[in-house]
């Protein structure tokens, strides 16, 4: 039986942390649920790590298609997550919902979406109408260019007061789950503490409900320098999946992140 919405949200309730890692195929979505990572996120961050780019932008709803559909043949337990691609939800929310309909179709349980209180609206609409969303704050890798880079986002006063009253909209707009990255660890638990809903942090500290790495990145295998809060899993271990037990074991005891890959 497959992890649901329900389950992550007692998780949470209880205290339990949760181990998510991106996963874009069948065989890695086999051996991560067997591994115990109880979400496999299908991301656009698929756009870096398997087909070259830059950024995520050039990534399309056809192409989260069919990973999910990849993700999902190759696991019955794990919950599916998927990424929202640049341009298919920042539109109209009788578009979205079109799109966002096409992924729950592929086997998708819930969709993410970038963006703060700009997207309650929207959101509004998807999860009245049987779409589950997650909200994706901090660092937007859909916006890098906006935001001028890959950078802490939160830092000023200004920042922080403006994320955390975009996650209070987000609940209240009906999100199930709010991924939150590369911001302060003090705003990230400040914002976990405020909400009734699981948070998911990369780079948001370990105060979060529970914690999600690119699997490319905690493998060790991602070209160039890697961001500060990415542990490379894989140097000590003797296989793929013992690297991968030990993130979820580092996550479940609360001892990854460290204080080394917080902000």
């Amino acid at each position: 039986m497959r992890i649901t919405r329900d389950i992550l949200h007692k998780m949470h309730a209880e205290g339990r942390k949760i181990a998510a890692l991106t996963c874009y195929d069948a065989t890695f979505a086999a051996l991560l649920e067997n591994m115990g990572v109880d979400i496999l996120l299908v991301g656009d961050s698929l756009g870096n790590v398997l087909q070259g780019h830059p950024s995520t932008l050039p990534v399309t709803l056809d192409d989260m298609i069919y990973h999910t559909e990849c993700v999902v043949r190759g696991s019955d337990k794990a919950f599916i997550m998927t990424d929202m691609p640049f341009g298919t939800y920042q539109i109209s929310p009788e578009e979205t919902f079109m799109n966002a309909a096409r992924l729950m179709a592929a086997g998708a349980q819930m969709v993410k979406i970038e963006g703060g209180h700009i997207m309650t609206d929207t959101i509004d609409f998807l999860t009245r109408r049987g779409i589950p969303v997650c909200a994706h704050i901090g660092l937007l890798p859909q916006s890098v260019h906006q935001l001028g880079g890959y950078k802490v986002q939160g830092r000023t006063a200004n920042e922080a007061e403006q994320l955390f009253n975009d996650a209070l909209l987000l609940q209240e707009a009906g999100v199930g789950m709010l991924l939150m990255e590369t911001i302060p660890a003090a705003l990230a638990s400040k914002i976990s503490r405020e909400l009734s809903i699981p948070t998911i942090g990369i780079g948001a500290g370990a105060d979060c409900s529970g914690q999600v790495l690119v699997m490319h990145d905690m493998l060790g295998i991602s070209p160039g320098k890697q961001p500060r809060f990415v542990k490379d899993f894989m140097a000590g271990a003797r296989s793929i999946q013992e690297a991968i037990s030990h993130y979820v074991d580092e996550v479940k005891a609360g001892k990854y992140p460290a204080a080394e890959h917080t902000f």
